[in-house]
């Protein structure tokens, strides 16, 4: 994308590069700049693939990548698999084991020398629902871009990656509930800070956000026929 493009929405427009500064770069896809164009000028670190494109994330793609990069950080996040930009094992391939993978589609656990490295399915279960309590535990007016940047730092803090590469990037599904809470005191801080929540002890918000985590715990129900029963006497 760049400024001489008449074709970008407003929300595309504000990451347009100046026409000028990209004007002799290579043009090898049907004549404009292509993907593999773009990582072969800058030190690209993070891939996000949005564009359900089978096989966009290329071999020479990947590899130019992780030359100019010590841990490239690589999502093929389309859905289903066969819209994936790339495959986790190609990518662990090509990566000479160094990508950080998380994808939009499960793929299986992916052997790597002695290790296997499990692949996480990235998925907004992970962020939503605890923006969700960290606003409910805060009281804050509104959502801002600190509370979402705050979230995923929580979240980064809580890799199992962090501590042993062959982990998944994410936390497992049964850490998430531990997670979230982790997140929503995180967000409720930020909403503090940014002035959008009424402010609190650090020991009241984490109260706030255990009294309002929901707890799937149901008081006991009679039966009809016990019920039946009791009306009969």
């Amino acid at each position: 994308m760049h400024s001489k493009r008449t074709d970008l929405s407003p929300e595309q427009a504000v990451y347009a590069q100046d026409a000028e500064s990209v004007a002799g770069w290579p043009k090898t896809f049907n004549g404009n700049i292509g993907l593999a164009d773009v990582i072969g000028q800058i030190d690209a670190t993070v891939l996000v693939g949005l564009s359900t494109v089978f096989g966009a994330f290329t071999e020479p793609i990947v590899r130019e990548m992780a030359r100019k990069v010590g841990r490239p950080i690589i999502f093929p996040l389309s859905n289903p698999t066969s819209h994936a930009e790339a495959a986790a094992e190609d990518l662990i391939q090509w990566t000479n084991g160094k990508a950080l993978v998380a994808t939009g589609s499960p793929f299986a656990p992916v052997k790597y020398g002695n290790a296997e490295i499990a692949i996480s399915q990235c998925n907004n279960v992970y962020i939503f629902p605890a923006v969700g309590l960290g606003v409910v535990a805060s009281r804050a007016l509104r959502v801002t871009d600190r509370m979402l940047l705050a979230a995923a730092h929580a979240l980064a803090e809580n890799s199992p990656a962090l501590h042993n590469p062959s982990a998944p990037l994410l936390p497992v599904l049964n850490d998430v509930r531990r997670v979230t809470a982790e997140m929503a005191f995180a967000i409720g801080l930020a909403a503090q800070q940014g002035g959008v929540a009424p402010k609190t002890t650090p020991e009241e918000l984490r109260e706030r956000v255990q009294r309002s985590q929901w707890a799937p715990q149901y008081p006991p129900v009679a039966s009809l026929e016990t019920e039946q029963l009791q009306v009969s006497r």
